[in-house]
């Protein structure tokens, strides 16, 4: 891989660390606008899901577009919805402003984040395709617990608004970078052949220290333009179902888990600062997951581990949920909750990346995620219902313990050929 690939593998995994802080900030802050609103955990529970409701329409919508446009002109919409819907939050008075702001964020995530699996993979040598889309998705938890950390600091000093609008000022210095800085890859170049095709093509070979081409290659040939039907053909059929079903109970546990452990914690009794890395715990845990699950499916494949990923989070939330511990042994079940649950969850992005092809990859991804969020709209949404209807925190952990288990096995039951790594790389290779 040339340095110019790698700063590209460098770029999505800002990317997703800007969307960890975008979409975590507001989980941190929860507590402080219940306060400040006097909102209940259902009202909360919706904004939680108001968010993720854009996510879902956003995976459908936008991240396809990407298919069509190029994937740069889709990040480039994306983050200018997110830097607009972060900003704006921060100078809102009312829960019907908060809600349709967070809506408005989720759009752009949703848009950006399916892409980012696609670029990533794109540019990636094959030999390290599985570990470079694991490492992007590591960034979303690392923008996680920066986020964690300077609500610690920021919150009680400065209010909760502050950090949405420092995280709308992140997002609007990377939309200023991806505009300058970023490329379409040359599988989609070559695959697509826009205008000015050839020119194109060219200079990122430069970048990418290759040797020019006189003539455009020969356009592959494509069956159809990228539409959601191509995902039920004789090639996708299966691997769409079974990876939609393992997207959607992931998301029901995974969204669950990151909307609420920081203020179960605090009802608890935990001060906010511990309450807090509590959250910040978990999305550590996540971090190190999300990068040693592309890893190790390069070694192993990628079924297995996510397989067994999911089976050690069910095993792990069990634990968490039905004994008593002291806060070290809480931190660290909540850091093994990140390794398992979101490290398992993050490994349907190479996943994915590897079923479909480059011609419809960010349709796969988007609608994969796209269906997938609907279980993350009704998973904190319905947590909060329940808390409120009186379930302990040790029924409801058993209850959305459940969700990554069934995850776990729609995983391993995936027979797509594309999973097999492949080796080699050519300006045409799926």
């Amino acid at each position: 891989m040339s340095p110019f690939q790698v700063f590209m593998i460098g770029v999505c995994f800002i990317l997703n660390f800007c969307d960890g802080i975008d979409v975590l900030a507001v989980s941190f802050a929860s507590t402080e606008i219940m306060k400040e609103w006097g909102l209940s955990k259902t009202e909360m529970g919706y904004v939680f899901s108001s968010g993720l409701a854009g996510m879902t329409l956003g995976c459908f919508l936008i991240a396809p577009l990407a298919d069509h446009v190029g994937r740069r002109k889709i990040l480039i919409a994306s983050l200018i919805l997110i830097s607009i819907g972060m900003i704006f939050v921060s100078i809102c008075h009312s829960y019907q402003q908060l809600l349709w702001l967070r809506f408005l964020t989720g759009l752009g995530i949703g848009g950006i984040l399916p892409v980012l699996a696609a670029t990533a993979s794109e540019f990636s040598s094959p030999k390290f395709r599985d570990f470079h889309v694991g490492l992007v998705q590591a960034g979303w938890p690392v923008g996680a617990i920066l986020t964690g950390f300077v609500c610690a600091y920021t919150i009680p000093l400065y209010g909760w608004r502050t950090i949405f609008l420092l995280a709308g000022i992140v997002s609007f210095v990377m939309l200023i970078l991806v505009y300058f800085f970023m490329s379409d890859s040359l599988d989609y170049l070559v695959r697509k052949q826009p205008g000015n095709a050839l020119n194109k093509i060219n200079a990122l070979l430069q970048k990418m220290n290759r040797e020019t081409v006189a003539v455009l290659p020969e356009k592959p040939e494509v069956k159809a333009i990228a539409s959601p039907l191509l995902l039920f053909n004789d090639e996708y059929r299966d691997s769409t179902i079974k990876s939609w079903g393992a997207l959607f109970f992931s998301f029901i546990s995974l969204y669950t888990l990151m909307s609420w452990v920081p203020t179960i914690a605090a009802d608890s009794g935990l001060s906010l600062d511990v309450a807090i890395y509590v959250g910040i715990s978990l999305n550590a845990g996540a971090a190190l997951g999300s990068s040693l699950v592309g890893a190790i499916g390069s070694k192993f494949g990628l079924r297995q581990t996510v397989f067994v990923f999911m089976i050690c989070a069910f095993a792990v939330m069990l634990l968490y949920g039905n004994v008593s511990w002291s806060t070290l042994m809480l931190l660290i079940l909540i850091f093994l909750i990140g390794v398992f649950v979101q490290g398992g969850f993050n490994g349907l992005f190479p996943t994915l990346s590897r079923i479909y092809h480059t011609d419809i990859r960010a349709t796969g991804i988007g609608y994969g995620f796209g269906i997938g969020r609907l279980g993350a709209i009704i998973g904190p949404a319905l947590f909060g219902l329940l808390a409120d209807r009186g379930l302990t925190t040790a029924q409801l952990f058993s209850l959305f313990s459940l969700p990554v288990l069934i995850s776990g096995f729609c995983v391993l039951g995936i027979k797509s050929s594309n999973l097999v790594v492949k080796k080699g790389y050519n300006l045409t290779s799926p």
